[in-house]
This record gives C-alpha cells, sequence and structure tokens, in this order.
C-alpha cells in the first residue's frame, strides 16, 4: 500500500487532493498535516510513507527551509512540492535541494496521475509547460549547498537558527524554547560552524536566502 502525507495548511485543498490520490492510485494511505512540525511528526510516529506532497508556505516551512529540514531528517522520503507558485525559479531551486517533482494547484486529476506514478517509480516530475523553463534556469551550487546544510540541523538547531532569523535574542530565545541562555549559545556555536558563517547576522541573512514569497504576497510561512 502507497503511503502519502498531505502536507498542507488549507483542510479544503488537501480533501480535494486526497480525492484526487484515491481516484489516481490503488487504495493508498493518506495522512494529513497542517503544519511543517506535524508533517515531522507524522513521519516519526507513521509506518514508512512513501511520498510527502508539501506546500513550501504553510506554517513552519519558511519556504524552501522547510523543504531542506524533511529532506535532512528524512531523506529516505520522496518529497513532491505542490504549491500555486510556479515561478521556474522556485522550482529550479526546489528541485535542486532534492524535491522529486512539482505539481501545481491547479493541476487535474490526470496531471497528478501522471505525477505521482513518475515519483513513485523514481522519476522526476515537472508539468510539461513548464519543463523548458525550469531546464533554462542555471543550478545555484551555493544554494544548495546551504539548504544541505540547514538540513544537517538538529530539530532545536533549526528553531534556535529561526529565532535568530527573527531577530530574537538570546535570552528571548531561551524563554521561547524553554531552555537556558547557555544552552542556545552552545546552539549558535553549533550553527555557526555548520553554516560557516561567523556570527548570528550572517546566519539570520542565510536562513533568509531560502525564504520565499508566496503567491498572495507573504513571506515565507505565512
Amino acid at each position: 500500500m502507497t503511503r502519502i502525507v498531505i502536507a498542507d495548511d488549507h483542510p479544503l485543498f488537501r480533501t480535494a487532493l486526497g480525492h484526487a490520490l484515491a481516484a489516481a492510485l490503488d487504495g493508498p494511505e493518506l495522512l494529513e498535516a497542517a503544519d511543517l512540525e506535524a508533517t515531522l511528526a507524522t513521519l516519526e510516529r507513521s509506518a514508512p510513507v512513501d511520498l510527502v506532497l508539501l506546500d513550501l508556505h504553510m506554517p513552519g516551512s519558511q519556504g524552501l527551509a522547510g523543504l531542506a529540514r524533511l529532506r535532512g531528517l528524512h531523506p529516505e522520503v520522496a518529497v513532491v512540492v505542490v504549491s500555486a507558485n510556479e515561478d521556474p525559479r522556485v522550482i529550479r531551486r526546489a528541485l535542486d535541494q532534492g524535491a522529486a517533482g512539482f505539481i501545481p494547484k491547479s493541476a487535474g486529476l490526470d496531471e497528478i496521475g501522471r505525477a505521482l506514478e513518475a515519483v513513485l517509480d523514481g522519476r522526476t516530475w515537472v508539468p510539461e509547460h513548464l519543463q523548458r523553463a525550469i531546464h533554462e534556469q542555471a543550478p545555484d551550487d551555493d544554494d544548495a549547498e546551504l539548504a544541505h546544510r540547514i538540513g544537517q540541523l538538529t530539530p532545536q538547531q533549526y528553531k534556535v537558527l529561526k529565532q535568530v532569523a527573527d531577530g530574537q535574542l538570546n535570552k528571548q530565545i531561551a524563554d521561547a524554547l524553554g531552555i537556558q541562555e547557555r544552552t542556545v549559545k552552545a546552539h549558535m556555536s553549533e550553527i555557526f560552524q555548520r553554516l560557516g558563517v561567523r556570527n548570528r547576522t550572517q546566519a539570520g541573512v542565510a536562513f533568509r536566502r531560502l525564504e520565499l514569497i508566496d503567491p498572495a504576497g507573504k513571506m515565507g510561512d505565512a
């Protein structure tokens, strides 16, 4: 049985996509998550998952940073981006960072079926009408390397880095995460080393590089 996680913060879209998946596949087991933390928790507690359909703009995802985190923690799980953002540059970046494909939210049942068949067969899939534009985008090796490094952070280090990118001070981070300030400092030292940066400003800038503007004009996980 194919086990799929639908990770999107809009209940109606999750339901619609679930119906499409049920029609396209033979009795898949469908799991749902409304934010990145719930997605990761589902992957941890469930039997092996074959595929995650990931919305880059749901809460906690922070654009491509969420994809990097998911790929870092669960490299064995195929991830397909499902988004209304059809910018070829964004899709190229997602593919370079390990996404197995891209499905537009406007896709019809037949297109979703073709995409799932390709990805579950181990192939990369993007819509035909976007293939040329995507292939014309030059790969950004620095961007992909940054995503890989962020994906290697521990869950707690990732949370600390996100707070740093939001402009929080060590004491504020400690209070928010319920840890000691010295623990935050220890995490920061490890984050600097893993990302190859010298200070918290550079760390925050690095994290922000993976954020995206969604089609509604909101940043990251808005």
